[in-house]
């Protein structure tokens, strides 16, 4: 009796996909990819998303630290709010972003006034916006990690003399690397194909915010054909993320 639906939304899921690889230009794919404003937008797009994810680690590996080793009140409210961009829709994580990094945002307007930075509509603006949307895969990753970590050993580290930061570096962080890579692979893909922030915080314009989702959007108005090849760099990017982290996830316990 389930088979039926399980077909059905197994043709639900996959039919778009197919409909996007029988609906590609394949005979002009290469003079497609290979045109100025494709290769601008995905440029710009590695080096945001890599950019976002370097970001991510810097910060997130601390905060799941926070979360998965030390007691302290309202760390559930902590928690809950770091992994509310996951559910939050992007057009209002930008829309948070403005009013708090904006030229008239709560810390924005200090930052000009005082540093003349402004984050808005630049390509930074892109970077933030990915890296705000994209942290919590990160976070839950290595927090995941974090707790699964066998804390012996870093017990025998400190009674054998060594420093909190020795410990974590040299123990710790190995020990939680396989999480770390993981979470950085995801925060990545989730930072290149991030759309709706974006779009709010940093705009659309070419060769300084547009990045290869926006692209696609301005794209499928005018040119569908350009639109594919790019989808189909983005389909492509996702399923070999999700291959490269299909034994991860298969044979965990």
């Amino acid at each position: 009796m389930l088979v039926l639906p399980a077909v059905v939304g197994l043709a639900f899921l996959v039919l778009p996909l197919a409909g996007l690889l029988i609906r590609a230009p394949w005979s002009t794919l290469l003079q497609r990819l290979a045109e100025p404003q494709v290769l601008e937008a995905l440029r710009l797009s590695l080096v945001c998303a890599t950019a976002a994810t370097a970001v991510c680690v810097l910060f997130g590996v601390p905060l799941a630290w926070l979360l998965a080793r030390l007691e302290f009140p309202g760390r559930r409210v902590v928690r809950a709010l770091v992994t509310v961009p996951l559910v939050l829709p992007p057009v209002v994580g930008g829309v948070a972003l403005l009013l708090v990094l904006g030229r008239r945002g709560l810390i924005g307007q200090w930052l000009e006034s005082a540093f003349g930075i402004t984050l808005p509509f630049t390509t930074i603006g892109v970077i933030v916006a990915e890296a705000f949307v994209a942290m919590p895969f990160l976070v839950i990753s290595v927090e995941g990690a974090l707790r699964a970590a066998d804390r012996r050993f870093e017990e025998a580290a400190a009674t054998l003399g060594a420093s909190r930061w020795t410990v974590f570096r040299r123990v710790t962080l190995p020990l939680i690397m396989p999480g770390v890579v993981a979470g950085a692979v995801l925060c990545w893909a989730r930072a290149l194909g991030e759309f709706g922030a974006t779009i709010t915080f940093a705009g659309n314009f070419p060769g300084t915010t547009r990045t290869m989702p926006l692209a696609v959007y301005l794209a499928l108005e005018t040119e569908p054909d350009a639109a594919i090849v790019l989808s189909l760099v983005l389909l492509a990017v996702s399923v070999v993320i999700l291959a490269s982290l299909r034994d991860r996830w298969v044979n965990s316990p």
